[in-house]
């Protein structure tokens, strides 16, 4: 099929639904975009950052890819982060990891795909920074979870510790990183505990979110996607 019209279909659909409810909504979305977010997920077809949180385009400044991983060298992240930070002066920064994550759990169990490998050895490097608190956990599904969420905690880290981030910081911009997990089990984000404001303490609130996430039992009532 070289065409998809049902996706053109669903296109139309979508867009005549928006105007009917405000015919110039999309008139001012090409003049501007302003959003006061920036949302760093994973590229998880189950993980739709802008239905999660129920907004609409233009609200939600997005960048994703496997595993929500934010990397000092990765170009197409650090963009993402400079124009959204310094061009669209968002308030708000949120790494949003989700369990059952695929990543993370290849990541966990050293399996092979071949070049994707390379990318999921950053995931690795925080699964062996916390090796005795994942061992210590009863099961792979329970460590799986944790990883996901020390995961999440890690790149909020890496954001914070970013020079594009801690500029706007040092210059007084109001800006904070959150560090949230998604459940797709259930459809809710959950606050892992952690957001920073200041250059002065991130140190601090990323110590203590690993203290008392490595602390507290992974949760088990929920339903585990894989």
């Amino acid at each position: 099929m070289r065409v998809l019209n049902h996706l053109f279909e669903k296109n139309r659909e979508w867009a005549d639904g928006i105007k009917q409810q405000d015919p110039e909504f999309f008139t001012r979305l090409s003049r501007q975009q302003a959003p006061e977010y920036l949302w760093i997920g994973c590229a998880d077809s189950r993980v739709p950052a802008n239905q999660i949180v129920d907004l609409m385009p233009g609200e939600l400044f997005v960048h994703r890819n496997v595993a929500n991983v934010v990397v000092h060298t990765d170009f197409n992240c650090l963009s993402v982060l400079q124009f959204a930070v310094e061009k669209l002066k968002v308030k708000h920064i949120m790494v949003v990891g989700h369990y059952g994550c695929g990543g993370v759990a290849a990541a966990l169990k050293d399996e092979g795909f071949g070049l994707i490998n390379n990318w999921l050895r950053h995931v690795q490097d925080v699964r062996d920074r916390y090796a005795d608190a994942l061992a210590r956990l009863p099961n792979e599904n329970d460590q799986i979870d944790r990883l996901c969420e020390l995961n999440v905690v890690e790149q909020v880290n890496h954001v914070c510790q970013n020079t594009i981030v801690r500029d706007a910081w040092a210059r007084g911009q109001n800006l904070s990183v959150h560090g949230w997990i998604y459940d797709v089990g259930d459809g809710l984000l959950r606050d892992l505990g952690l957001c920073v404001t200041g250059n002065d303490e991130r140190d601090s609130i990323y110590s203590s979110a690993v203290e008392e996430l490595i602390a507290r039992p992974v949760r088990t009532s929920r339903t585990r996607q894989s």
